[in-house]
């Protein structure tokens, strides 16, 4: 079983929903990924989804686009991620770390070091879980088979317009969970309609098996309550970056975990 399958299957004895915080490694400052990821576990994040900088991210709205930016231009790439992931390691073994990105950071690593050495090298800093947003499902039959077999998760994206093939091509190869984006666009934009995602997720449950995260729009305590009475995860990305991209070094940690600390509240009460 792996760490991200073990995590929710505690979860769901104690009748929890799983918080997945996302922050963008090397931002705001190079050196700070670990030490924050240390942070939000303290503050309640069951999963961290850890973003790989990248120059063309689609699906990323201008916030993250930002972070991403000021990220590569202090030198971050895929060899400093994961460097970031075994620091972390030290001293949380427990913890599950979703790398999220898109498929031109993999492919040249594996250029520049060899044939399958993104998934060797994950699997030793101690990834759990892989989030490519532009890797197809019908084409990663034997990519997520490379990852099971070094103990890690292929993690997909489901989208409002998502078809039923769509989700039936995704539950043949996706493990861990799945990740719905509840609005159509990019990261953080919309407004959140929590209806449409309680009307959403029992379709998509009847093809994937694997625990469901929502993310995209949830900003404050409240909308991930909401959106923990029906999803067996949530996901907060853009508003945690938004909340430190101005912020000194020192307050950064506690601004985060002060943040998480009530959004973990909330989805327990």
């Amino acid at each position: 079983m792996s760490r991200i399958a073990a995590s929710f299957s505690r979860l769901r004895d104690a009748r929890r929903k799983a918080l997945i915080p996302y922050i963008t490694a090397g931002f705001p400052h190079a050196d700070i990924t670990p030490e924050l990821m240390h942070g939000m576990v303290r503050a309640g994040a069951d999963v961290i989804e850890l973003g790989v900088p990248f120059s063309d991210p689609m699906a990323d709205g201008p916030v993250i686009q930002r972070a991403g930016e000021k990220a590569l231009a202090l030198g971050i790439g895929m060899r400093q991620v994961l460097d970031m992931v075994r620091e972390f390691r030290r001293t949380d073994d427990a913890t599950p770390v979703v790398l999220m990105g898109y498929a031109n950071p993999v492919e040249r690593y594996e250029q520049v070091h060899g044939a399958d050495a993104f998934v060797r090298d994950a699997a030793e800093a101690g990834v759990d879980g892989v989030l490519v947003v532009d890797y197809p499902p019908e084409e990663c039959g034997e990519f997520a088979a490379k990852l099971k077999a070094h103990g890690m998760d292929l993690i997909f994206l489901l989208a409002p317009t998502s078809t039923d093939e769509r989700m039936q091509e995704v539950a043949q190869v996706a493990s861990g969970y799945v990740y719905y984006v509840s609005l159509k666009g990019v990261t953080g934009a919309g407004h959140l309609d929590i209806d449409a995602v309680e009307q959403m997720l029992p379709r998509i449950r009847r093809h994937v098996k694997v625990p469901v995260g929502v993310g995209f729009g949830i900003r404050d305590a409240a909308t991930a309550r909401a959106i923990g009475r029906v999803a067996d995860a949530v996901v907060i990305g853009t508003k945690i970056i938004q909340l430190v991209e101005e912020l000194p070094r020192d307050q950064v940690i506690p601004a985060v975990a002060g943040f998480l600390s009530e959004v973990r509240s909330a989805l327990d009460a």
